[in-house]
């Protein structure tokens, strides 16, 4: 499995990594629902389970995923700021997901 974070992701993931109360917690990523050839993905704070996979990525942030869950291989966590909102944004453009529909 790989997992892609953005600077500007990282910078708010470890923001809230790095919280007293979330120092035993990792980033997990799932999907909500897919459907055709895209999902789409939600994020939590969460512990390791049986059937995680602990990926860990340049930005030196372990993200848990569902070994068993082909559509979160090659997953890329970004965090966007504009001028309406700002928020994370999960896509996978391995699998040809480039953002919402």
């Amino acid at each position: 499995m790989k997992v892609k974070i953005t600077r500007n992701a990282a910078k708010k993931l470890l923001e809230e990594l790095n919280k007293e109360e979330n120092k035993d917690m990792n980033i997990r990523v799932f999907v909500t629902h897919s459907h055709g050839d895209h999902a789409h993905y939600g994020m939590d704070l969460d512990k390791q389970k049986d059937g995680d996979e602990l990926v860990a990525t340049d930005k030196d942030i372990s993200v848990l995923v569902d070994a068993s869950e082909p559509m979160l291989d090659g997953i890329k966590i970004d965090y966007l700021y504009s001028a309406q909102e700002e928020g994370f944004v999960i896509t996978n453009p391995a699998m040809g997901n480039h953002g919402d529909h």
